[in-house]
């Protein structure tokens, strides 16, 4: 059985540093109705129904889209004879399901197998290119709040960001040598008695980064149209109250006005980011 290949993310792109807010915006709506717009070439041709309303939801934003993703499954491999090193592009695909599974399934499985087999649980995987990184530290922060403790963010040079939802409650554990099983019948209904509740674990917190994020982003639109309210306002009182302009007193009020921002910038709400490499 040939591996199942995943979609694939956005080909490279133009750089998004020092692009004005409204091109930099443009630039990126662009780089999603490319991505979306192309056919989905992993084996199933969609979207894992487990993980369907939450990648909709993301897409369904401006500021955000999904460029793969999987909704967590138990898998059996078949690799190579000389260690328990697997790796899923150099092995065979000997079961996969994204649902509970039973031990007749995998006994059955392990007959074909001629080298080492290993039994994983994968829990969701997702990843996703957000229009600047203050999305992505919202988005992070949920999915951190939401039990996806292994979550992080990549920058790229050209300005490109990307978060990472991942989690650390997988598993994997060998059951067979050189096509020879180690293991008994008895220990195999054991480990998927573990991997189907790692299965049903991951999909509460599928669940709860749902409603997390749902939560998080209607908050997000209620403060920014608050924000610009705000603005407007100031803006229509400065033109109807104009009055002549004391330099020293402008020139603190800059600073003023300097140093708040900045608190705010400082006053983090409790948000841990982490930075990956680009090439995570």
């Amino acid at each position: 059985m040939a591996a199942p290949r995943e979609r694939p993310g956005p080909r490279s792109a133009p750089s998004l540093r020092g692009l004005p807010g409204t091109d930099r915006a443009a630039e990126f709506g662009r780089w999603k109705a490319q991505c979306l717009g192309r056919a989905d070439l992993s084996r199933k041709g969609r979207v894992d129904e487990g993980a369907a309303g939450l990648v909709q939801l993301l897409n369904g934003r401006e500021q955000y889209f999904t460029t793969s993703s999987c909704a967590g499954r138990i898998v059996l491999l078949d690799g190579g004879i000389n260690g328990f090193e697997v790796q899923k592009q150099n092995c065979c695909w000997l079961l996969v399901t994204h649902k509970p599974c039973v031990k007749d399934d995998v006994i059955a499985a392990l007959k074909k197998a001629n080298g080492d087999a290993i039994l994983k649980f994968e829990p969701l995987v997702l990843h996703v290119q957000c229009r600047q990184l203050q999305d992505a530290q919202i988005l992070h922060s949920v999915a951190i709040d939401s039990g996806f403790r292994n979550s992080g963010i990549t920058v790229g040079k050209r300005g490109k960001t990307m978060l990472a939802v991942r989690s650390t409650h997988g598993l994997e554990v060998p059951l067979s040598h050189k096509g020879k099983l180690m293991v008994t019948e008895e220990y195999i209904d054991f480990l998927l008695k573990i991997a189907n509740q790692k299965m049903e674990e991951n999909k509460k917190r599928i669940e709860r980064f749902y409603n997390c994020l749902q939560h998080a982003l209607e908050k997000e639109t209620i403060t920014n149209s608050h924000a610009k309210e705000k603005i407007k306002d100031k803006n229509n009182s400065s033109y109807t109250h104009k009055k002549k302009r004391n330099p020293e007193a402008a020139c603190g009020k800059c600073i003023t006005e300097e140093n708040a921002k900045e608190c705010e910038n400082d006053d983090d709400p409790g948000m841990s980011v982490t930075i990956f490499p680009e090439d995570y």
